[in-house]
């Protein structure tokens, strides 16, 4: 890889700041004027927002990592340490990593070093074809998360496909897991729920692992389906809509995504950035995750969206599987206003969080009963005709069975 000191970070393909290495694995990033001084910016993201709702734009160096929101968009875990060795980068060291894989990052952000090209001039589509000697054969898309998951092209004719090579793709696999069982039937049926529900979530599909073209060698033995979904940061002509997660939301690294915030504070950010239709989506969704036992999540699987490129609202859902069947579990990931235990999201933690947050008491118990009443006559019906293993079933009606909040509606 060609080295380089220069990072330009461009926004729906406009150059707005860079990132630079320092030396001795310290970087900076800093805005370009152009960019502080336009008030019609497109936003990159809510941690750039002081409270007065203007720019920040001075920033400390940070060491070995890149500072939290830019240290987001990269992978975790074994997907990391897959992508930096086809990159030829250690999977510690962000600034390459960034490089190598900044051509197709979550949302409408990319990364380029100065000598990848020309690609101030040119639109996404013709960025991502720009060869780039080092990375040639390293899958250069990076999708934040541990699980093993591709940005896959889906054809006319429905089939999926990995690029071989460049950025792209307005669909995402997410492979079957090593350590538990038939995970992709269990999160195509826990989204399929939420939209039964009507929940916001994205298309998807449970496919054959083996139908997928191009996945890297080794990957289809992983088991036989995977879980497809279209990518709600890419719109249908494969342009970018901007995003970002809630860990980059309230600046905190990936590690500490368990920690540092809890649903409460999620819900005072939503409520103000995006408003009281937002918050009734928000609750029904937090509810959904209680009543299904999903312990995972985490601050990285809530996001924000831009669809005008400047105000926020609640992305599509995402991540929703029933964990308690794989982990014996009952506790959130995150608390809830008080505490993280499922079984004490009870109406009386509901009105605690309501009042914390400013938000309508109304709204929110009305939102948390109406979920539950839906979800038990849903399930009821389909949970014999989703593609769920015996425990998986057992395990969500055993921990209906203990929550005080079926009982309290």
């Amino acid at each position: 890889m060609a080295d380089s000191r220069f990072l330009t970070v461009r926004l729906h393909g406009r150059a707005i700041g860079s990132i630079t290495h320092l030396g001795g694995d310290r970087t900076i990033f800093a805005f370009e004027e152009s960019y502080l001084a336009d008030t019609e910016r497109p936003t990159l993201g809510l941690r750039f927002k002081d409270r007065f709702g203007g720019l920040i734009g001075d920033f400390r160096p940070t060491q070995a990592r890149l500072m939290p929101f830019f240290s987001n968009l990269l992978p975790e875990g074994p997907l990391r340490r897959f992508l930096a060795d086809r990159a030829g980068v250690h999977p510690d060291r962000e600034f390459h990593l960034l490089r190598a894989l900044g051509r197709d990052l979550p949302g409408a952000v990319t990364v380029w070093a100065d000598n990848d090209g020309t690609a101030d001039a040119m639109p996404a589509k013709a960025q991502s074809a720009l060869p780039d000697d080092a990375t040639e054969d390293a899958l250069r898309f990076s999708l934040a998360g541990v699980q093993l998951k591709f940005s896959a092209i889906k054809a006319g004719t429905g089939g999926l496909t990995i690029p071989a090579s460049g950025a792209g793709g307005n669909w995402i696999v997410k492979l079957p897991s090593q350590a538990y069982p038939r995970v992709p039937e269990n999160e195509f049926s826990m989204m399929t729920l939420a939209a039964g529900l009507g929940l916001a979530v994205p298309r998807m599909e449970l496919v054959d692992t083996a139908a997928i073209a191009n996945l890297p060698d080794g990957m289809a033995r992983l088991g036989p389906k995977a879980f497809a979904i279209e990518r709600f940061d890419r719109q249908a002509d494969g342009h970018p809509v901007h995003m970002e997660d809630f860990a980059q939301v309230f600046d905190i690294y990936p590690e500490d995504k368990y920690r540092k915030a809890s649903f409460r504070n999620l819900a005072v950010v939503i409520a103000a950035e995006a408003g009281l239709p937002d918050i009734a989506e928000f609750i029904r969704r937090v509810t959904f995750t209680v009543l299904i036992g999903n312990g995972d999540m985490h601050l990285k699987n809530w996001s924000l969206i831009y669809p005008d490129a400047r105000r926020a609202r609640l992305a599509p859902a995402y991540d929703f599987v029933s964990t308690i069947a794989y982990i014996a579990n009952e506790k959130s990931a995150l608390n809830f206003s008080r505490v993280k235990e499922f079984d004490g999201f009870t109406i009386d933690e509901l009105t605690h969080l309501a009042a914390k947050a400013m938000l309508p008491k109304h709204l929110v118990l009305d939102m948390a009963r109406e979920t539950v009443t839906r979800f038990l006559d849903l399930w009821a019906v389909e949970k014999a005709h989703l593609p769920l293993d015996r425990a998986v079933r057992d395990a969500i009606d055993a921990h209906l069975a203990r929550l005080p909040i079926v009982r309290e509606i």
